[in-house]
């Protein structure tokens, strides 16, 4: 059944691409909101009660013809004191992670940010197995249809939202392999949801969108493994408590 999908995936997306082919330039700007009570570990449930629930950040995904980039709108670093008298003290701090994608060589470039230490990735264009459904919805003045799929190593649920309006193969972070513009996604049912704030077709600035150069190359799979070691070992998410 998934080959079914992934093949249904792959014709819509060409089909798409002959039909929208275009030179539209601009930015989309993006909200992400995360429920941090929901990916605290069994271990920390205690937490909720001193942490605010939600956590949210911007970012701006530039994009061609051709190519699109995603990245932080800007690098920015809160502190907030919690509990009783402020005595406990949280900081949150936007990594500046990138995607970079070509859909025409199909391929894909992602900085990561880890443990202070920069990180390229490079790979292919993967299209994931979607399941397209006749819902729809509109979103900033666009109407968007729906589609699914479930991350079975991650455990998520992953709704989207695109439009056929803009051009295909375009979305943030990963999820650029529908035959349009990806306008919203909803991981777990409000667990993490990205939703696009405003759109402004225009011709890109200089550097605006580049491929990201800085950073120690490295496989996927390498850095999955490395992040996962970390985790075991700090048995933490991405919140520094001091």
């Amino acid at each position: 059944m998934k080959k079914v999908f992934i093949t249904l995936g792959i014709l819509v997306s060409i089909a798409a691409q002959i039909v929208f082919a275009q030179t539209e330039e601009g930015v989309i700007t993006f909200e992400t909101k995360v429920n941090i009570h929901r990916t605290l570990p069994p271990d920390r449930q205690e937490m909720r009660t001193i942490i605010p629930e939600f956590r949210t950040s911007k970012a701006g995904l530039f994009f061609n013809s051709n190519e699109s980039l995603y990245k932080p709108m800007e690098n920015e670093e809160e502190d907030e004191e919690i509990g009783n008298g402020g005595m406990v003290r949280m900081r949150y701090q936007t990594m500046l992670n990138e995607v970079y994608v070509n859909q025409y060589l199909s391929k894909k470039v992602l900085r990561q940010e880890f443990m202070g230490k920069k990180y390229l990735i490079e790979d292919t264009l993967n299209l994931i197995p979607w399941k397209f459904s006749e819902d729809t919805k509109e979103i900033l003045g666009y109407t968007c249809k729906q589609a699914s799929f479930y991350h079975e190593e991650r455990k998520q649920n992953i709704v989207a939202w695109y439009t056929d309006k803009l051009r295909p193969f375009l979305g943030p972070e990963s999820f650029n392999t529908l035959p349009g513009a990806v306008l919203q996604v909803d991981i777990n049912e409000g667990e993490r949801v990205v939703t696009a704030l405003n759109i402004e077709l225009r011709s890109l600035k200089k550097n605006e969108l580049k491929v990201p150069s800085s950073g120690a190359k490295i496989t996927g799979k390498e850095y999955r493994q490395m992040v996962e070691e970390q985790r075991i070992r700090t048995n933490a998410d991405n919140i520094i408590i001091r």
